[in-house]
């Protein structure tokens, strides 16, 4: 099977629920990215075969097909046609999965990939349960219908984390997003949007005291809103490419997708699918943990990263080195990308040479990506 590889990957920056992002229409924060990425690869818009992002539905300016209108609104050219992929979280990560596979498998040459979420757009508590009016759904988890917070809380409660662990957890991603930013690390991956040129979302502000005087979310729970990464506005988009065009178009790739897959556990149980899904994409791929210089794990919730810290026996300091979702939010569309897109910075920054990204994409799903920097 031929290569994939990723020539460029570029992203807004994190906007805050209700914050300098809030206003963009999606079509055109990801147009903004389209826009850069083209710019900053030197790749011909024209040579460009399809255009794949993510995007969580939902009605309004935020339904149909974003990818094919942001390409548009983005003034490139029209013959390259767009595609939509909604996975949740998982959405950005799943679309650079399909781009790949297309020119894995030869169908494809030259792949626009990424997602993008306007999450300040969707109003709290509109978004619920896809399978909700399903008789075959209600039939199988009648009585026990999956709420990840409830899940969230019961992986804190199946490994034992304390509500002091899970702080300090939480403190920790801010303190290293807040060092990542200050020290210019996020400079390269972003491109400046709306005036904004730094991510909105992390807290330099943030302390143990102001952490345990927040409320749980339910008497005896260990849970508070902030051990959940907040939900935010970005964009990011990678190029993948074939070695055909490399060559054919002066394109210097940055890393290889060495392995791509997800796996799923009981929707109604605690959310742990990111330990088998690492396990497996560790195995495909012949490699061990050990082999991994920088990992992105997904933080949407802190007892899920914790339990996957303490069953995989990571090293913490590889893993999410510059702050993970708890600082840098979830803007579900874009999630997976600009996680992506953030590991293969960190890769080049350290001198890494294989990055995994694990990343939960609802229901008890989770998805694994390993590149290669070249």
């Amino acid at each position: 099977m031929a290569d994939a590889y990723i020539v460029g990957a570029v992203r807004t920056p994190v906007g805050r629920r209700g914050g300098g992002l809030a206003g963009a229409h999606p079509a055109d924060l990801a147009a903004h990215v389209l826009r850069a990425l083209m710019d900053r690869t030197g790749a011909d818009p024209a040579a460009v075969e399809e255009v794949v992002l993510g995007g969580a539905a939902a009605p309004g300016p935020r339904a149909g097909n974003v990818a094919r209108i942001a390409w548009l609104a983005a003034g490139l050219p029209e013959a390259v046609p767009g595609v939509t992929v909604d996975h949740g979280s998982g959405s950005g990560q799943q679309a650079v999965h399909f781009a790949a596979q297309a020119v894995r498998a030869g169908d494809a040459r030259l792949v626009v990939a990424g997602g993008v979420q306007n999450m300040s757009a969707v109003p709290a508590g509109e978004q619920v349960s896809p399978a909700a009016g399903s008789r075959g759904w209600a039939a199988r988890y009648r009585g026990k219908e999956p709420s990840e917070w409830r899940a969230a809380e019961l992986v804190a409660r199946r490994w034992e984390l304390s509500r002091g662990e899970l702080e300090e957890y939480a403190l920790e991603s801010h303190r290293r997003a807040v060092a990542a930013g200050d020290a210019g690390r996020f400079a390269r991956e972003i491109a400046p949007a709306l005036g904004m040129l730094a991510d909105e979302t992390p807290r330099r502000d943030l302390t143990p005291e102001a952490l345990a005087a927040l409320p749980h979310r339910a008497e005896g729970d260990r849970l508070t809103a902030a051990l959940a990464a907040p939900p935010a506005d970005a964009a990011a988009v990678l190029l993948i490419a074939s070695h055909e065009a490399v060559r054919t178009h002066g394109l210097v790739p940055r890393a290889r997708l060495r392995h791509m897959s997800a796996r799923g556990g009981d929707p109604a149980a605690p959310l742990a699918a990111l330990i088998p899904a690492t396990e497996h994409a560790l195995r495909a791929a012949r490699l061990k943990l050990d082999d991994i210089d920088v990992v992105e794990a997904d933080e949407r919730f802190a007892p899920l990263a914790l339990a996957w810290l303490r069953e995989t026996r990571a090293d913490p300091e590889r893993v999410n080195p510059s702050g993970g979702a708890l600082a840098l939010g979830d803007p579900l569309g874009a999630h997976g990308a600009r996680m992506l897109t953030s590991l293969l910075n960190e890769l080049e920054r350290t001198d890494g040479r294989f990055g995994l990204l694990v990343v939960s994409t609802g229901l008890d799903q989770a998805a694994a990506t390993i590149i290669e920097r070249l």
